[in-house]
């Protein structure tokens, strides 16, 4: 049995071998020809005008082409799925107002707020009684005008402060430049 099907093996293969030398060959001496590459041609060209007839006579009949289809296709599966991202965060949103989380948080802001204002209230209170006894004196002691010396050489002017500066300031120069009798 090994020799019969060893034999049948190698016919096979000599079969095969020369089977598929001899078809390539026959192909490319077909591809070659210049009578069948010009018929080719002239084939996908007719079929390729073909298509574009078929386009521009469902284009007059208001058909839709395939590719339009596809075109309409694709953008509504796009639409498709920005839709469920908005479904998705209005059922998010949706869920989170429910639940009562918004309310929640307010309520624990404002508290924050209550305490803070006591708070205040606290510090401020300590610091009013504290401020009127002294108050005064600080700011009058504080003020850059009193710490200003008069100017040496000359008495201070009737009508003007011993500091240096002008009384009335703007007030007193719009009076001025306002004409009398009006």
């Amino acid at each position: 049995m090994s020799d019969a099907s060893s034999v049948s093996r190698s016919l096979r293969e000599r079969l095969g071998g020369s089977t598929e030398d001899r078809l390539g060959r026959a192909l490319s001496d077909l591809l070659e020809n210049p009578l069948l590459t010009s018929a080719l041609g002239r084939a996908f060209d007719a079929r390729d005008k073909a298509a574009q007839a078929q386009e521009v006579a469902m284009g007059a009949l208001n058909l839709p082409s395939a590719a339009d289809i596809e075109r309409l296709t694709r953008r509504l599966r796009s639409v498709s799925y920005r839709l469920e991202g908005i479904e998705d965060g209005v059922g998010r949103l949706d869920r989170a107002v429910a639940s009562g989380g918004v309310e929640a948080r307010l309520s624990a802001i404002e508290e924050q707020l209550q305490a803070l204002t006591r708070k205040l209230d606290q510090t401020a209170q300590p610091q009013a009684k504290e401020s009127p006894a002294h108050a005064p004196a600080a700011r009058s002691a504080a003020s850059p005008k009193a710490r200003r010396p008069a100017k040496a050489g000359r008495p201070p002017k009737a009508g003007r402060p011993a500091t240096g500066g002008r009384a009335g300031g703007k007030a007193a120069a719009s009076r001025k430049a306002a004409p009398k009798g009006g």
